[in-house]
């Protein structure tokens, strides 16, 4: 059934919880997100589409802030092949909703890339330090070295100023 969650007014007063007993649906809430922005869930399974279903529609709105704010539409809708069983794109599609409707890409991969553009993070980095599923805190706090270092200039988006610095 079609699941609607509006975050404007859970943030309304500032900070929320998503709280609830194991199975209740709170790491399905942060894979439908990811699932809109990168076209897979974090936990790299394949398995998010219920067996009973061979569609599945998801759509995600969001706004980024840099100097002016921008909301933005990802729609992707997936479906079963009906002779492995497996789950497929079978659409996708990013839409700058600012002023009207803007389509920016339409195909899953553009999308995908868009969205790591607008965001500034690819799914790795995004789970490592948004969505953070359960047994993962730690492994963000032990990245060590180049990793550590390589994902930090991404998510301050420092890579410039590290660059200019290596040629200077």
């Amino acid at each position: 059934e079609m699941q609607e969650i509006n975050f404007e007014e859970l943030t309304e007063r500032g900070l929320f919880g998503i709280f609830g007993p194991t199975g209740s649906g709170k790491s399905t809430i942060l894979d439908g997100i990811t699932l809109a922005l990168y076209g897979e869930v974090s936990r790299k399974s394949t398995n998010y589409m219920n067996t009973n279903c061979d569609s599945l529609f998801v759509s995600y709105e969001f706004q980024i802030a840099h100097k002016e704010a921008r909301r933005y539409r990802v729609d992707r809708e997936f479906r079963r092949d009906n002779k492995t069983g497996n789950v497929r794109t079978k659409s996708a599609i990013i839409v700058d909703i600012t002023d009207g409707e803007q389509v920016l890409e339409d195909k899953a991969r553009n999308v995908t890339e868009k969205c790591e553009e607008i965001i500034g993070l690819k799914l790795d980095d995004f789970t490592r330090t948004v969505v953070l599923p359960q047994g993962k805190f730690s492994e963000f706090l032990k990245l060590e070295g180049k990793e550590r270092r390589e994902m930090l200039e991404r998510l301050f988006n420092l890579q410039k100023y590290g660059d200019e610095l290596s040629l200077k």
